[in-house]
């Protein structure tokens, strides 16, 4: 699975953007996440949606500010993000794999990576 991102940028605190990755290839993957890595940290979930049915899991520290979702004819999964705060800096990654419930909300649980997209929140 070959997997493109795209809608970072820099944003005022309390700003929304979107991200977009869209996949081509095999896509026989259960999970579509998101995932984010600031400088000189761990790689860490933030949003991942169950690509039959729907379900969807969010970190706390996003959870009601992030909205993850899907459009199964495009292949395509968002991260709408409001109310962004200079701590969600980081480079976020789009991640797809045949994860179950157990492994996905960790990196272990996606054998397919996008390239990443720099989100900057200035305060």
């Amino acid at each position: 699975v070959q997997l493109q991102a795209s809608g970072g940028g820099l944003v005022q605190a309390g700003g929304s953007l979107r991200l977009s990755c869209t996949a081509s290839g095999r896509t026989d993957s259960t999970y579509r996440g998101w995932f984010r890595q600031a400088p000189g940290q761990e790689r860490e979930f933030v949003a991942t949606i169950r690509w039959n049915g729907g379900h969807t899991y969010y970190s706390d520290s996003v959870k009601g500010r992030f909205t993850i979702s899907r459009d199964n004819t495009k292949n395509t999964v968002y991260l709408q993000m409001n109310s962004l705060k200079p701590e969600d800096t980081a480079v976020y990654y789009c991640a797809a794999g045949r994860a179950i419930m157990s492994t996905a909300t960790t990196p272990r649980g996606y054998a397919d990576w996008g390239q990443g997209t720099q989100v900057t929140v200035s305060s």
